[in-house]
């Protein structure tokens, strides 16, 4: 019997085997919104851990505003996608529940897409742990931005026979008393696609990763059919508009 929690485990293993399409499909992070996060801290340069980093999606944009990244990951396939693309960063393996870092060593940790991942219990003490005190803990989500008809639409569309599962995420980074000033902020974004590589995007999330061929094949034929229905996506590149969630907290 598969339990909600075997099936979870899964979801959160499922993406190195696919670490080079990651790499290629899934969105960045706006430097608006890094610039946001990093603001409590003065001018920089600063020391950032990316925590979870997978190929490095916010080590790039972090990379991009003059920080010293540290990228903490557990898959090595991931990791090895992230040094291949942004060889400037410290990578490092690692889990959030077991950061290979020294105390107080970091200004910043941050979460692109991951913290959901987590378990909160063990990983914000650890997250506690490498800040120094008055340091930036913050996560990210970016998310399809649903205020757009076609991308409502587009949403229903891609689900997939494990989707009921993704009450995931959206704000799982709980409280914990070393953490203070929680503040929550949207930015929009948007990513440069055509139909054939936004299917290509969707097929890089957990819930279209573990399901049966058969049943992703059908997934990816309703997609690219109704993509190609749509006058925003039908033909060439189009942009595809997203909103950034971000949660940003201080170390006591």
């Amino acid at each position: 019997m598969v339990t909600g929690d075997d099936l979870r485990a899964r979801r959160a293993n499922s993406f190195g085997a696919r670490a080079a399409a990651y790499a290629e499909h899934r969105p960045d992070y706006p430097a608006e919104a890094i610039r946001w996060i990093l603001e409590p801290l003065g001018e920089g340069p600063h020391q950032v851990l990316d925590l979870a980093a997978g190929t490095g999606k916010l080590t790039g944009g972090l990379l991009a505003e003059g920080h010293h990244v540290t990228a903490v990951e557990p898959d090595e396939a991931m990791l090895s996608e992230l040094v291949r693309h942004h060889g400037a960063a410290r990578a490092l393996p690692g889990t959030a529940e077991r950061i290979p870092l020294p105390d107080g060593t970091v200004d910043a940790v941050v979460v692109g897409q991951a913290f959901h991942w987590f378990d909160p219990v063990r990983a914000l003490p650890e997250i506690a742990r490498v800040l120094r005190p008055g340091g930036v803990l913050a996560a990210l989500w970016n998310d399809y931005d649903n205020s757009v008809p076609w991308v409502d639409e587009f949403v229903r569309v891609a689900q997939s026979s494990v989707s009921e599962q993704d009450d995931l995420a959206f704000d799982p980074l709980t409280e914990y008393e070393r953490f203070t000033d929680p503040v929550k902020r949207l930015f929009p974004h948007a990513h440069r696609r055509t139909a054939e590589s936004l299917v290509a995007m969707v097929n890089t999330h957990s819930h279209a990763l573990v399901i049966q061929e058969e049943e992703r094949a059908e997934l990816n034929a309703r997609l690219l059919a109704f993509l190609k229905s749509r006058p925003e996506t039908a033909v060439g590149e189009f942009d595809l508009p997203l909103t950034v969630f971000v949660k940003r907290l201080r170390r006591v």
